[in-house]
């Protein structure tokens, strides 16, 4: 199995910043290997969503329309963690953030990599509160 362990939430005014961590563990998992790997997540009244994905290497990279050009997604294989850095924050980005992890083929199809029965492992999840 593969243990996702996530850090960084927590509770910010709209226009600040949150860094998410999420740090890789496990039986299944090697730095050898490449994986999919994105950051969901669950706001009330929506489906859960893919925020951003990121597959091992760094191509391809996905971000929902929403989070464009305010969060960012990146890999630090040799410390075996995901982050996700969320500037100019919005109210409307409020949810619980999980990572998720993979197979790396897909994250070569853009449907597939959006999609969260696709992914076979998951974090506990991370409350992000954005107020006015």
């Amino acid at each position: 199995q593969i243990q996702l362990v996530e850090s960084g939430g927590g509770s910010v005014q709209a226009g600040g910043s949150l860094r998410l961590s999420c740090a890789a563990s496990g039986y299944n998992y090697s730095r050898r290997n490449r994986y999919c790997m994105a950051w969901f997540r669950q706001t009330a009244g929506k489906e859960r969503e893919g925020v951003a994905i990121i597959a091992t290497g760094g191509d391809p990279t996905y971000y929902a329309d929403s989070v464009k050009g305010r969060f960012t997604i990146s890999q630090d294989n040799a410390e075996d963690t995901l982050y996700l850095q969320m500037n100019s924050l919005k109210p409307e980005d409020t949810g619980v953030y999980s990572c998720a992890i993979g197979p790396f083929l897909i994250c070569l199809t853009h449907d597939h990599a959006q999609t969260p029965a696709r992914y076979t492992y998951w974090g506990q999840g991370t409350q992000v509160t954005v107020s006015s």
